[in-house]
């Protein structure tokens, strides 16, 4: 137990209370118990610790965690079937902890990392760790990335016995440190990054698919394995919605037969911002489409929303998600120098305008024929900077299905119905796109580009 007054403890999972946390004892007992209970993928907390089970092919497992923490102490320990080597550093803007590890099979509840919802006194100084989160980072590979409420060194990150003599658990202790020790230890990790070449297979499906006689469309389901993106005041997690939606939209198009779908993540995996784009470029991709679901304070904004790229926003609102979006490299452990780069300066300005009046026509008409299958947004087609569609040579929109901080939108994101008839519509609109006529496309664009600027307001 940490020392200190102001210090808390939280057992999780260990001191099961209800169903819920009863549940999750028996996904570190017996893995059958939640094999018999697969669910939906896009409703994450439970049935995300049942998918992860349901997947999970053998190798080292994390069952439980525990957390004990205060404003200058923190230990976060994992319940193992098996030791684990763990390679831990820190790094900053934001203050992060990475723990790097082989691959596991994280058969718990996403939830248990999200700390900082615990009440505090105002005047009481913040635990050492706010919040934390685990995952696939690329294949054969799994990371822990720890948030920080201020400077700490790591004192521990390694796999030891447990009391009883059996399993392991994988344990990170932290304390707190000067800020000239961190940011010094920060800048030295930052360097073993930058020297360290970039493995091809961090990319997820990078192997480029056989050339074919129908247009390439890349479906990018965002965030990912240890990035969980935004979640549900209820834990619905924004990336097991999308790589849902991902997937039937795939297999929709896959059986229409009109175009050739590919998806940048298959399966609940980590990928940079920069490889999505390159993934579509190297692909020969005609058409990306990022698929995301944000959240909001506002409980009251619902509906969907098409975003395509501009050099300034649209407006406020498309300005707040793209800055959140583009940090998602962050989420994921990366330090700031591997956030993508801009990619338009390789081709010419005429290409780039062309490339982003298509992506017009394509929104437009995707947002016409989302009425058919639910709620747009009040303010439906905006533009931002998104790096994932930075491609200069690639029509890209980004599709947001719609907020996981209303409850109307999630009772739709979550109804195995909804989503087949949204992701009917969705590839209609991608048929219609490459089966009009040039000059057509031309006009559409016209209108779109032409039109009345978004407003401001978010709803």
């Amino acid at each position: 137990m940490v020392s200190g007054a102001t210090g808390d403890s939280m057992h999780l999972l260990g001191r099961p209370s209800g169903i819920r946390a009863f549940a999750f004892r028996l996904a570190g007992v017996a893995v059958a118990a939640c094999l018999a209970f697969p669910g939906q993928a896009a409703a994450g907390g439970l049935v995300g610790a049942r998918l992860a089970a349901k997947s999970y092919s053998g190798g080292p497992a994390a069952t439980a965690a525990t957390v004990e923490r205060s404003p200058d102490q923190a230990r976060i320990a994992f319940d193992l079937n098996l030791p684990v080597e763990a390679k831990a550093y820190v790094l900053a803007d934001p203050d992060r902890v990475v723990v790097d590890l082989p691959e596991i099979g994280f058969l718990l509840d996403p939830a248990v990392g999200r700390l900082a919802s615990l009440s505090r006194h105002a005047k009481t100084p913040p635990p050492l760790v706010s919040s934390f989160r685990f995952g696939q980072f690329a294949p054969g590979r799994s990371r822990i990335v720890i948030d920080l409420s201020g400077p700490a060194r790591i004192v521990k990150a390694a796999s030891e016995p447990t009391p009883s003599g059996g399993a392991s658990r994988l344990v990170i202790q932290l304390a707190a440190t000067d800020p000239d020790s961190f940011r010094a230890a920060a800048r030295a990790a930052r360097a073993v990054q930058l020297l360290a070449a970039p493995a091809p297979e961090n990319a997820g499906e990078m192997t480029v698919p056989p050339k074919s006689s129908l247009p390439t469309v890349y479906i990018d389901p965002g965030h990912g394995g240890v990035d969980m993106g935004a979640v549900s005041p209820n834990g619905v997690y924004e990336k097991s919605i999308v790589l849902e939606f991902g997937r039937e939209l795939a297999a929709r198009l896959e059986k229409g037969g009109r175009v050739k779908p590919m998806m940048t993540r298959s399966d609940d995996v980590f990928i940079p911002l920069s490889q999505r784009v390159k993934i579509a470029r190297d692909g020969g991709a005609s058409l990306f489409i990022s698929i995301h679901a944000d959240t909001l304070y506002e409980g009251a904004v619902h509906g969907a929303t098409i975003y395509t790229i501009s050099d300034r926003a649209s407006d406020a609102e498309a300005a707040r998600l793209a800055a959140k979006e583009n940090n998602a490299d962050q989420a994921g452990g990366l330090a700031n120098s591997e956030d993508a780069v801009d990619v338009n300066d390789i081709l010419a300005d005429l290409t780039r305008r062309e490339t982003r009046a298509m992506s017009h026509v394509f929104a437009y008409d995707l947002a016409a024929r989302w009425k058919a299958a639910g709620d747009l947004n009040k303010n439906p087609l905006r533009s931002a900077g998104f790096v994932v569609l930075k491609a200069p040579d690639v029509p890209s929109v980004l599709l947001e299905l719609g907020y996981l901080s209303s409850a109307q939108d999630i009772a739709k994101l979550t109804a195995a119905e909804w989503r087949r008839r949204a992701t009917e519509r969705v590839a209609e609109a991608i048929e219609r796109y490459f089966a009009r006529p040039q000059g057509a496309q031309d006009h559409t664009a016209a209108v779109v580009v032409d039109g009345p600027r978004p407003s401001a307001t978010p709803h």
